[in-house]
C-alpha cells in the first residue's frame, strides 16, 4: 500500500477535511534554504523522486529563523501531515517536545540527536567520516603543494566529524601533509554565507592549499567558486556538486540525504520509529561522486586506492576514528 492510499483518522483527518482524507508527508528544510546545492537540496531531490514515482504530493517549508522550528512542526502535525520529515540537527530539541503532543504522527529527523528517542520519532544519521576519509585520500593524491584545506560551516561536532575523517584519509596517503582547517562561524548563518566561504578559501590558498573540501552547506558554493577562479581544486559535499564547476571539482562526498527522505516518504505511516538508523559506506549512505565532470581529474591510481580503502573500511580493516568518540581528532586540531 502506498503512502497516498493511507487514510488519516480522528483529529488529524478532521484537520484536513470533514471526510476521509489522504495523508501527505511534510518536509522541513534546515536554515540555509531548499536550493543550497548541498544538504537541503539533497532532501528536496529525494522528495521529488518520491513524487515522480508515486504521483503523490507533499508539504514543505523553508525556515527563515530558529523560532519557526516548533511552529512548523506543530502546523504540519495539526494539518495531518504524516510523516513529518525534518533536516538538520538543530531542530531535534523542538522535535522531541512536539512529538509528545502528537503520538499518532510519525516524525523523522536527519542528523539530529535525542537521548531518549520518542516512540513516534525516527532519527537518521550518517557515517560522514568514512566518506570524508575517501575524499581526503583523493585530495592528498591530487595536491601538488602537499597542502590541502577544509572549510566547515557552523562549528559543531557534526562538521568536525567531516573534517576529522578528511584529515585521516589525507594523512593515510601522506603522513606529512599539511591540512589547513577553518570553520565559517558559530551560528546558523554559517550555513549560508558564500562570501565568507570565498574569503576563507582565499586565505587557505595563500597558505598553499591547492585542494579544498567544503562541508558548509550554501557557504560551500562560495568556496567552490573561488577555488575554480583561482585555479585550484575543490571537493563538494552532500549532493553531487561536480557539475557546478566542471573539470575543477575533484569530487563530492555524497551523503545520501535524498535516499533517507525518499525512504521515509515511501514508508509513509508504516515508517518504523522509536530508534536511529546509521548509514555508512556499507549501506551506500555515503560515497564519492564520479561522473563526466571529474573524469579527467581522477586517475586510475586514485580509483584503485579509494576502492581498496572502501572495502577495508567496510571490513573493519581500516578504522576511521569518529570525532564523536571523545570530541577530538587524532589527525587534526580544530
Amino acid at each position: 500500500m502506498t503512502l497516498m492510499q493511507k487514510f488519516l483518522s480522528g483529529a488529524a483527518a478532521l484537520a484536513l477535511t470533514a471526510g476521509a482524507a489522504l495523508a501527505e508527508p511534510a518536509l522541513i528544510y534546515d536554515l540555509g534554504g531548499k536550493f543550497d546545492k548541498s544538504f537541503n537540496e539533497a532532501a528536496f531531490n529525494g522528495a521529488e523522486v518520491w513524487v515522480k514515482e508515486t504521483g503523490g504530493t507533499y508539504r514543505e517549508i523553508e525556515l527563515q529563523s530558529e523560532a519557526q522550528r516548533e511552529q512548523a512542526l506543530r502546523r504540519f502535525a495539526e494539518a495531518g501531515a504524516n510523516p513529518v520529515v525534518t533536516t538538520g540537527f538543530a531542530i531535534a530539541g523542538s522535535l522531541e517536545e512536539v512529538a509528545k503532543d502528537y503520538p499518532d504522527t510519525k516524525f523523522v529527523n536527519i542528523d539530529g540527536w535525542i537521548e531518549n528517542i520518542p516512540a513516534n520519532v525516527q532519527l537518521i544519521a550518517f557515517q560522514e567520516h568514512q566518506g570524508s576519509y575517501l575524499v581526503g585520500m583523493m585530495a592528498a593524491m591530487a595536491t601538488k603543494t602537499d597542502t590541502v584545506g577544509f572549510i566547515g560551516g557552523m562549528d559543531v561536532p557534526l562538521i568536525r566529524h567531516f573534517g576529522c575523517g578528511y584529515a585521516q584519509g589525507a594523512k593515510a596517503v601522506n603522513p606529512d601533509i599539511k591540512i589547513v582547517a577553518n570553520m565559517t562561524g558559530t551560528t546558523p548563518t554559517a550555513w549560508n554565507d558564500p562570501v565568507k566561504g570565498s574569503e576563507l578559501a582565499k586565505a587557505q590558498i595563500s597558505q598553499g592549499a591547492d585542494v579544498i573540501y567544503a562541508a558548509a552547506g550554501g557557504t560551500g558554493v562560495g568556496v567552490l567558486q573561488t577555488a575554480a577562479d583561482e585555479g585550484i581544486l575543490s571537493i563538494g559535499v552532500d549532493s553531487n556538486q561536480n557539475h557546478l564547476h566542471s573539470g575543477k571539482v575533484l569530487t563530492s562526498m555524497l551523503k545520501r540525504v535524498d535516499v533517507a527522505v525518499y525512504n521515509a516518504m515511501k514508508a509513509g505511516t508504516e515508517l518504523e520509529t522509536g530508534g536511529m538508523t546509521v548509514l555508512g559506506l556499507a549501506d551506500d549512505g555515503v560515497g564519492v561522486a564520479m561522473d563526466e565532470h571529474n573524469e579527467a581529474l581522477v586517475t586510475e591510481e586514485m580509483k584503485a586506492a579509494i576502492a581498496e580503502a572502501r572495502e577495508k573500511i567496510i571490513a573493519g580493516d581500516i578504522n576511521v576514528v569518529s570525532y564523536y568518540e571523545n570530541d577530538s581528532c587524532p589527525a587534526l586540531s580544530f
